[in-house]
């Protein structure tokens, strides 16, 4: 991990406890991107998962999503909601969310360490 990743902790979970986190980049890339879809944060917020597919066998997702469902983790950074199904936070359990915006490349970023091989273009991994 790089050592200017400002992680932020969800205010349920303690620093060194697993879960998931996000970068001051990626809320802030969320935030412009549901103020795009006329989303308040109050009545939404970020879905991510994972489902079979792309090179590597599974891909990540991610998606607005108005509210969350019966099972859902629901995590807090500041303003910003991130919604995860049981089955997907089998394999994002202790992973960083974080957006790079480089002369290459532009998006979100996971960086998981239940990965165990990914792709190039980084959406795509195995477990």
């Amino acid at each position: 991990m790089s050592a200017e990743l400002a992680v932020l902790n969800t205010e349920n979970q303690t620093p060194n406890q697993k879960g998931v986190q996000v970068t001051e980049r990626a809320v802030k890339r969320i935030r412009i991107a549901m103020a795009k879809e006329g989303i308040l944060p109050a009545d939404g917020g970020v879905r991510l998962g994972v489902q079979g597919g792309g090179c590597s066998g599974l891909s990540y997702s991610v998606r607005f999503d108005t509210q969350p469902r019966e099972r859902d983790r629901i995590y807090q950074f500041e303003d910003v909601r991130v919604f995860i199904d049981p089955k997907s936070f089998i394999y994002l359990n202790g992973m960083i969310l974080d957006y790079e915006e480089t002369l290459i490349r532009q998006g979100f970023n996971f960086i998981n360490p239940n990965s165990t091989k990914s792709c190039g273009c980084g959406s795509s991994f195995s477990a």
